[in-house]
């Protein structure tokens, strides 16, 4: 399966049918009356927010959706069937924008949440509907309503409890792999990652999602690299832990790199609690590693922490911290259920 957290769609809700005008004509029975009945309303297009769905993919390979049209109405009585309602499945996340790709129309953070996105058109009126005393014999009839259009763009932000950021390359998937049963690529060049994974944490017997998105160079939030257009999935966690590979050439500046893509994209990303981290520890000398240290410490103005994604040092005591800040009340059963689930493969 392949991931796609936007989608551009067009939807359009059903005309209403229209109203007829009829008379009753029987046999010994003299002036009838009108008999025109009703028009059915439109259908609605509806959103609803569908448990196993973790993707867009379904929105890659059809754009239009349109819902059925209310049936006229007919002689004798007889009112036009209502359309039928289509509705769309979204996974739990979605975010509902409108067409200039700003206007949050809606955002859905709950299994089985359904929001009405454009409702059908009324039917008509027959010409029995205006039949008065006054005037027996009515002639006229009303068209029925047209259907609401638009297009509208489908965004996906995965929810999970806390997110790894950093420079590509910085060994944020090998430690997603070590504390969970993710198994996301993992290789000696930068931007293996090309998607966000999803990992369930335990830490001390207490389960977190933790969440891992496609590293960050400088210029991101102008397109440079994979860009920042991941960075909107880790908008939902409640800590983001930033690591920085020890081995670059200058922890601080690398620190604050990222920090500058994250202000830069805005969503509050800068505002939300941070724990810096010092990552392959095992792979530089005692003495580069203190100063990398102090240079991220400057940096950061909090002493980092210290960890090993392959050897496992300092893992435990990482995870300890972000469980102190998640508290006791992790995200919904439907993001861990996501997380457990196969990975995503591009």
């Amino acid at each position: 399966m392949k991931f796609l957290d936007e989608a551009k769609v067009y939807i359009r809700s059903g005309d209403g049918g229209n109203g007829c005008v009829a008379f009753r004509r029987e046999k010994f029975i003299e002036f009838g009356g009108p008999s025109g009945g009703n028009g059915g309303r439109g259908g609605n297009v509806i959103i609803e927010v569908a448990d196993g769905l973790n993707t867009l993919i379904d929105y890659r390979y059809q754009q239009h959706f349109k819902a059925q049209k209310g049936e006229n109405g007919s002689g004798s009585d007889r009112h036009g069937a209502n359309g039928k309602n289509i509705v769309l499945k979204v996974p739990m996340g979605t975010q509902i924008f409108d067409e200039d790709r700003e206007t949050l129309i809606h955002d859905f953070t709950k299994v089985g949440e359904k929001f009405v996105l454009a409702e059908g058109g009324n039917g008509g009126f027959g010409n029995a509907h205006f039949k008065t005393s006054t005037n027996r014999a009515p002639r006229n009839a009303n068209p029925g309503q047209t259907g609401e259009e638009r297009w509208i763009w489908l965004r996906l932000k995965l929810i999970a409890d806390a997110g790894l950021v950093g420079m590509p390359n910085a060994g944020k998937s090998t430690l997603l792999s070590k504390v969970s049963a993710a198994r996301p690529k993992i290789a000696d060049y930068p931007f293996t990652t090309l998607h966000p994974q999803l990992g369930v944490v335990n830490a001390d017997g207490r389960e977190f999602v933790l969440a891992d998105i496609p590293g960050l160079i400088e210029g991101a939030h102008e397109g440079t690299g994979l860009g920042d257009r991941f960075l909107g999935h880790v908008e939902r966690c409640r800590v983001l832990l930033h690591l920085i590979d020890a081995t670059c050439e200058h922890a601080g500046k690398a620190y604050k790199t990222v920090r500058k893509e994250l202000d830069a994209y805005g969503g509050l990303l800068t505002d939300k609690i941070e724990i810096v981290a010092l990552n392959k520890i095992d792979a530089v000398e005692p003495d580069e590693l203190k100063k990398q240290k102090d240079r991220l410490k400057r940096a950061a103005k909090k002493t980092p922490l210290l960890l090993s994604g392959v050897t496992g040092d300092g893992v435990k005591e990482a995870l300890r911290a972000l469980v102190e800040v998640i508290g006791e009340a992790p995200v919904s059963a439907k993001a861990k259920s996501a997380a457990e689930a196969e990975p995503w493969s591009a």
